[in-house]
């Protein structure tokens, strides 16, 4: 058994089809369905249910699934080690983010970093808030920006900066609420709504918030991509809670919600108060430096033992 072959069983787990997998992993479908053929070869069962559009664990895939974690992360902790000593001419980070990011231009973040230091391979992963977090903690992401709402990191977990953004209900253009410009949340209780996937943390935001207001909302369509969202209210779907800045990239109505001001929380978490990969470290400092010199006044970062300050 290969740590070549542990990530690619991995890469295929994290992406779900082995067509995702090969592309994250820069190879060939049939290189990779090779490799992952001969572990199962090798361990004498078979990993994955392939009879669906998406791949699925089976048993053994499921008893695996925490032991390549584990060997993958000690294989990552002495390439880490080795970078230490070296430098940082050379080595890797993994950073997740929630999809709907406005408040940090990570595009652009990345771009600068990797100005700096262009021997550093950056890992991006986008996915749910419940996803990142495991991932966080289980050492296959370095950092990650997340949404928690009002949930608390598990333990282990710092919080190194805190944003709050803030919602606004996007509509189609000639709704008879574009005009308006302002709406009270208990005037949209007729409203047809587009909404994200359940687990998304700009959902549980929206869900929330509605709940807190006796709210009922009618969900015509729920979609796992932001640009769809966007094109279904443009078309008269729905209408959508979405952080200002993409509502405003769309060229959409934005309408301000009040009683109460919907928002949401996002931060910056990481393991422990100081990633032990170099490569990371030198991200993080990147980041929060970058953020003290564009002026942008997030919240204070929460204590170093994971828990995050109540949702402002």
């Amino acid at each position: 058994m290969e740590i070549r072959q542990l990530r690619h069983f991995m890469a295929v787990v994290t992406e779900g089809t082995f067509t995702a997998a090969a592309r994250t992993e820069l190879i060939v479908q049939s290189a990779l369905s090779t490799s992952i053929r001969n572990l199962e070869r090798e361990l004498g069962a078979d990993l994955f249910d392939r009879t669906g559009r998406r791949v699925v664990l089976t048993e053994a895939g499921r008893a695996l699934l925490p032991r390549a974690r584990a060997l993958l992360a000690g294989e990552r902790s002495a390439r880490e080690a080795v970078a230490a000593v070296a430098g940082l001419d050379s080595g890797r980070v993994a950073i997740g983010t929630i999809q709907t990011l406005t408040c940090v231009d990570l595009p652009e973040e990345l771009a600068a970093f990797h100005e700096e230091f262009p021997g550093i391979q950056v890992s991006v992963r986008d996915a749910t808030v419940d996803d990142l977090t495991e991932a966080l903690r289980a050492g296959e992401l370095d950092l990650a920006y997340l949404a928690p709402d009002a949930r608390e990191l598990p333990e282990g977990l710092t919080v190194h900066a805190t944003w709050h953004e803030e919602l606004v209900l996007i509509t189609a253009p000639g709704h008879p609420l574009a005009g308006a410009g302002t709406a009270l949340l208990s005037e949209l209780a007729e409203e047809p709504f587009v909404d994200f996937r359940a687990g998304t943390g700009l959902e549980t935001a929206v869900r929330r918030l509605a709940a807190h207001c006796g709210l009922t909302r009618r969900i015509t369509c729920d979609v796992t991509q932001a640009g769809l969202l966007v094109n279904l209210v443009r078309a008269g779907i729905g209408v959508a809670f979405v952080p200002r800045p993409i509502g405003e990239r769309a060229g959409l109505p934005c309408v301000t919600v009040r009683q109460p001001d919907p928002g949401r929380t996002v931060v910056l978490a990481g393991r422990g108060s100081r990633p032990r990969n170099p490569a990371a470290g030198a991200l993080l400092d990147h980041l929060m430096g970058r953020r003290r010199l564009t002026g942008a006044v997030p919240a204070a970062a929460g204590p170093p033992d994971g828990r995050r300050p109540p949702a402002g």
